[in-house]
């Protein structure tokens, strides 16, 4: 009996270690977070979100000749949703007729007027040249009559014979000139009814064009595809009330959306890295398990200035080498833009790297202990840093500040090193290690060579 209570107490004691052991000494190393520093070619990648647009689509004109007839702007009346696939010629959009209708109304009233001054025009030419005529035919009787006297008179005086001489070459000159001016007064009647029906004629032309206008005021589909609503310069998207001006008058587009590409702004601080040509990954937000190559195909020379932010940015468009029937304009994609690769380098995740005064360290795992150990970084990417000196390829350093961090201290590097990568030296003294909090943890900015 007293050999098995003795057993049971040795079963008791074994059991109590190995929970021990698993909740106080197992916990330690389980908050050691550690990585190994790796060498190799170090990607450096400028990451930035973009838009995918189709690399060349057909616009959907709204009515020609608005300048024409004066009409500078037009309202979207009506418009089918964003993203709706359509036929060859059918219906997209109708546009505000309130301006052309009234135009057209005050074209036909001044065609009216336009008519009846034709008219009265012609009647008054009618009436002018009819009497002029009749002036000519009464001075022909005269002129006829003036010869007759002349016969009469050759048994007369001839001081009398020579009087109706002088009155019958008066009559006949008179004559001449009558006929002369109604030569004259006939081709102005001819000008002046042409100058009126010219006025008529534009008017009514003008009429016809505004008519012809109106009718393409209802704006159908040129072809099959989704129609895409156009962008203001704003970037707001033209729907319904927004406002369609006469130089450009674009009402929708409709992509070719067999080649897409991603619009992206970069900002002034990385867009020197940025070249056309360069290599992309781009990865869509809704589908995150797709992931596309791409290649920058353009670069803004010019920033500018987007309504959410006060920095500038530069525009970057980056075509899509892959299709997929997924890939839909406005969708969120994700660039990766490869920018440089450093060859044969070290490096960590930025996770290890720690500030205090300016001196860049890290937690490095010697064996059982740990110690902070200064390092000189270079460039970085989202993940990972380069480690120009501090620490050897497959050295281990802790991603989390260890307990009592403050009482270690930190080994500085030698002089001819700092004065190498032109670093800052500092006094060899500990120093206390800055609280971080291992969700929040930002990389450090890379020391300039």
């Amino acid at each position: 009996m007293t050999r098995k209570k003795y057993i049971y107490v040795i079963a008791s004691l074994l059991g109590l270690a190995i929970i021990l052991y698993f909740f106080f000494g197992k916990n330690d190393k389980s908050e050691q977070v550690i990585a190994t520093v790796k060498k190799g070619n170090f990607p450096i990648e400028v990451t930035t979100t973009g838009e995918l647009v189709a690399k060349s689509s057909e616009k959907i004109y709204g009515p020609a000749g608005l300048r024409q007839i004066q009409i500078w702007q037009v309202k979207i009346q009506d418009i089918i949703p964003d993203g709706t696939v359509v036929d060859s010629g059918q219906y997209v959009a109708t546009l505000d007729r309130t301006e052309i209708s009234n135009k057209i109304k005050d074209e036909q009233t001044n065609l009216e007027k336009l008519e009846s001054q034709m008219t009265k025009t012609r009647l008054d030419t009618s009436l002018d040249l009819r009497s002029a005529r009749d002036e000519l035919i009464n001075l022909k009787f005269g002129l006829e009559e003036k010869k007759l006297t002349l016969e009469q008179s050759k048994y007369e005086p001839p001081a009398t014979i020579r009087q109706v001489e002088m009155d019958l070459e008066k009559s006949q000159r008179t004559l001449e000139q009558a006929e002369k001016n109604y030569k004259l007064r006939y081709q102005k009647s001819v000008a002046t009814m042409q100058e009126v029906a010219a006025s008529y004629n534009q008017a009514q032309r003008k009429l016809e064009q505004m008519t012809d206008v109106l009718k393409q005021f209802n704006v159908l589909a040129p072809k099959a595809g989704m129609v895409i609503y156009k962008r203001n310069w704003d970037g707001n998207k033209m729907g319904i009330g927004a406002t369609m001006n006469a130089w450009e008058n674009v009402v929708a587009e409709l992509p070719d959306l067999s080649e897409m590409m991603s619009k992206t702004y970069i900002n002034e601080i990385d867009i020197s890295k940025v070249k056309v040509g360069q290599a992309v990954q781009v990865g869509i937000d809704a589908f995150p398990e797709k992931k596309f190559t791409g290649k920058v195909i353009e670069v803004a020379n010019i920033g500018e200035q987007l309504q959410s932010s006060n920095a500038k940015v530069y525009e970057v468009r980056i075509v899509v080498n892959e299709f997929d029937s997924i890939l839909r304009p406005a969708m969120t994609t994700k660039n990766k833009i490869l920018t440089n690769i450093v060859d044969s380098v070290l490096f960590i995740p930025i996770e290890a790297i720690f500030n205090n005064d300016s001196v860049a360290f890290v937690y490095k795992k010697d064996g059982g202990s740990v110690t902070r150990q200064q390092v000189i970084v270079g460039q970085s990417n989202d993940n990972e840093i380069i480690v120009k000196a501090g620490l050897n390829e497959k050295d281990e350093v802790l991603l989390v500040p260890p307990e009592k961090a403050d009482n270690l201290s930190l080994e500085l590097l030698p002089k001819e090193v700092v004065a190498k990568y032109k670093v800052k030296p500092v006094a060899a003294k500990p120093q206390k290690p800055p609280s971080r909090d291992p969700g929040k943890m930002q990389p450090p900015p890379p020391l300039k060579k």
